[in-house]
């Protein structure tokens, strides 16, 4: 069991973490694959996206919207239709209406009682931006991949975080969904994680490229937030 009063700070993996990234991706995805008369299932976009996101993040960093604008044209290799610049455009677009968890906000509001909070994303600037107010409190410290100019996994974005805090690997706490893109190099630099489950009753999709075991896992932030006391 870990001890959270060794923690000063909390990090925050942001989209899929704090934010229900599936339901914005498949609410951008699945309306365009149907405009263009292709159809898939949910858990077959989720599986394709985990697998063509790494890859237009990988080599040469380009943003994160930049990012997504190849993800959407590699649907439409994929599924063989045509994708407009507005189509490519339009998912990074979409991210400001991507909504909290039921169980975020609440959850923060009690953590930031205790701990500072920073958040640790692979996303640029402005799209954050649009994010940071729905989520309710102000975080101590935001770095992003358009900021740190590289991509989670990347060991370099957490050695960035541990400078930037100012404070040794033992007393940051870093909390995600992606066992991959956060668990496995927070674990390799001596982070203590917290893996929030979300996908307990699905089909792995990210989550499936890594096998690391987190020093916790929890179903929600609220359960983290009922271990720590608070």
């Amino acid at each position: 069991m870990l001890d959270f009063a060794q923690f000063g700070w909390l990090s925050f993996d942001c989209y899929g973490t704090l934010i229900d990234w599936e339901a914005g991706i498949l609410g951008y995805l699945q309306p365009l694959l149907e405009r263009k008369g292709r159809f898939a299932s949910d858990a077959e976009v989720l599986n394709l996206y985990s697998e063509l996101e790494p890859r237009a993040q990988s080599g040469v960093y380009r943003s994160y919207r930049e990012v997504l604008a190849a993800v959407v044209r590699d649907f439409g290799r994929e599924f063989r239709f045509p994708v407009t610049p507005a189509d490519a455009g339009g998912l990074a677009d979409s991210i400001r209406d991507w909504q909290p968890f039921a169980d975020t906000v609440p959850a923060l509001h009690r953590l930031k009682s205790r701990y500072k909070l920073a958040i640790l994303s692979n996303i640029d600037d402005d799209l954050f931006a649009g994010s940071a107010g729905k989520l309710e409190v102000h975080f101590d410290c935001v770095l992003t991949a358009q900021k740190l100019r590289s991509y989670k996994p990347s060991p370099e974005n957490f050695r960035a975080l541990l400078r930037r805090l100012a404070v040794p690997s033992n007393q940051l706490l870093h909390v995600a969904e992606s066992l991959f893109h956060d668990v496995a190099p927070a674990r390799h630099l001596s982070i203590a994680t917290v893996w929030v489950n979300r996908r307990q009753d699905k089909t792995a999709a990210a989550s499936r490229l890594a096998t690391v075991q987190p020093d916790l896992e929890v179903s929600n932030l609220t359960a983290m937030a009922d271990l720590a006391g608070l």
